[in-house]
């Protein structure tokens, strides 16, 4: 019964969440709505019993992935002005190959159907051999290693972007010239200067 309780809870917030950060006209706050849906997806791969995969939805992607989620969006100082006026003009388009989605889910949910053997699967005990780790280290590693790397080249172009889309153009960008910093010491940084009692400096 708490089980049930717990399922549906997490699963209602999730779906809330997730909602929000497609709808949401802050993206500051979808970010934080991808945050809380997040750690309740986590939730539910607790209530399943893989709690190697909630401990890595909450490690890697919350304290990591959205958070630079979080600081893109910050950094890069969206205007939401022009984002809405955006918005409305692909408003259309968008709602087009929305209704195109609905559909397809609707098909793909009406025509499924549950394996023969899904109740079997399913009334089976949790067992602790092999554990949850090895399982999903067995997996990744040799039945989807290929899609698994693919999945980390994906994520090196993205942190690649991130930067690209800081840097905001080589006028503006910082440079560093780290020769010039490790030329650097006491006599050509530092200045002492002996200032009068009750006087200042003159800038």
């Amino acid at each position: 019964m708490a089980q049930s309780i717990l399922f549906y809870l997490f699963s209602t917030v999730l779906i809330f969440a997730s909602a929000m950060v497609v709808g949401g006209r802050n993206p500051v706050h979808s970010v934080l709505f991808l945050i809380l849906a997040f750690f309740n997806a986590a939730g539910l791969f607790l209530l399943a019993g893989a709690e190697l995969l909630a401990m890595i939805l909450i490690i890697v992607y919350v304290g990591s992935v959205a958070v630079l989620f979080l600081f893109m969006v910050m950094m890069l100082d969206v205007d939401t002005q022009k984002l809405r006026r955006t918005m409305a003009k692909y408003f259309t388009v968008g709602c087009f190959i929305g209704i195109i989605l609905a559909i397809e889910l609707v098909t793909i949910g009406w025509n499924w159907s549950p394996s023969l053997r899904a109740h079997d699967v399913i009334s089976l005990p949790i067992t602790t051999v092999p554990t949850n780790t090895h399982a999903i280290g067995e997996q990744i590693y040799t039945h989807y290693f290929y899609i698994f790397q693919i999945s980390g080249v994906i994520l090196l172009v993205a942190m690649i972007g991130t930067i690209v889309l800081t840097i905001r153009g080589t006028s503006t960008a910082k440079k560093q010239n780290y020769e010039e910093q490790m030329r650097r010491n006491k006599e050509n940084t530092l200045e002492i200067v002996k200032v009068p009692f009750k006087t200042g400096i003159k800038l």
